[in-house]
């Protein structure tokens, strides 16, 4: 299948999904959220890992304002809650790792798309930009829910606050993302991780999802409860079992299972 605005590759295990509207920095127009829902649903069954970029110079732009026709009439909140949050929600609580490679500036809605992935990694000239202040609105599509808690309150008040663009290597000194890569690097780098994911035990991956996210709002006895049932659920999987035969016999292990 074909996208009108986004590109769509599969090799090693690993979907490749490029947000693909260059001459607009690959802001987020109403097809655009459709076709990231279509592949962000598909992807899953037909993939071990995924990777999220922008083609161009530029990651994503955040809402096409452009698109967004007679703003006097816009419903934001319907925009939100019925074409932004069942997107964020795929990428949240997808089933296999997504790795979101920031290839330029991630500004608006497109920073915070990023942030969503489990793994986010960014070239060095890419910047994050909560751009909402400069037009009047409050960071949205999870930026108020992922700033504070990848880098602190203070750290995310700022941003908002002051909509200044803050550069990879900051990000990465802050918590926002895993690494930053030189530009150059950067795609090989985001294959290199995803291929790594792809060959490694899907299930636990899924598990260890669910255990991180939920102790975000967990007390510690509810966390190690959840610990406990997880556990005993990956204990049971085809992938442990090869995980442990490989440590036994001093092998590396092949994982397959989804």
């Amino acid at each position: 299948m074909t996208y009108e605005t986004i590109l769509y590759d599969l090799a090693d295990d690993v979907a490749t999904i490029t947000l693909n509207r260059p001459d607009k920095m690959n802001s987020l127009s109403a097809a655009m959220r459709v076709d990231l829902i279509d592949a962000l649903t598909r992807a899953p069954g037909e993939a071990r890992a995924i990777v999220l970029t922008g083609a161009g110079n530029g990651f994503c732009a955040g809402q096409d304002l452009g698109d967004a026709g007679n703003i006097s009439t816009l419903n934001l909140e319907r925009v939100l809650s019925e074409e932004y949050e069942p997107l964020l929600k795929l990428v949240y609580d997808c089933p296999v790792p997504v790795i979101a490679a920031v290839n330029g500036a991630a500004a608006g809605a497109g920073a915070n798309l990023a942030l969503t992935a489990d793994v986010v990694i960014a070239a060095r000239s890419a910047v994050f930009l909560e751009a909402f202040a400069r037009i009047g609105l409050i960071p949205d599509a999870g930026g108020t829910y992922w700033l504070p808690r990848l880098a602190g309150m203070a750290r995310a008040m700022g941003m908002c606050l002051f909509a200044d663009p803050i550069p990879a290597e900051r990000a990465a000194e802050w918590g926002l993302i895993w690494e930053m890569a030189e530009d150059e690097a950067l795609a090989e780098r985001a294959a290199e991780l995803a291929r790594r994911l792809a060959k490694g035990p899907t299930q636990a991956y899924r598990l260890m999802k669910q255990a991180l996210r939920q102790s975000m709002s967990n007390d510690l006895d509810t966390q190690l409860a959840l610990e406990a049932k997880l556990q005993g659920e990956a204990g049971k999987t085809r992938d442990f079992m090869e995980g442990v035969a490989a440590f036994l016999e001093k092998r590396p292990a092949t994982y397959e299972g989804r």
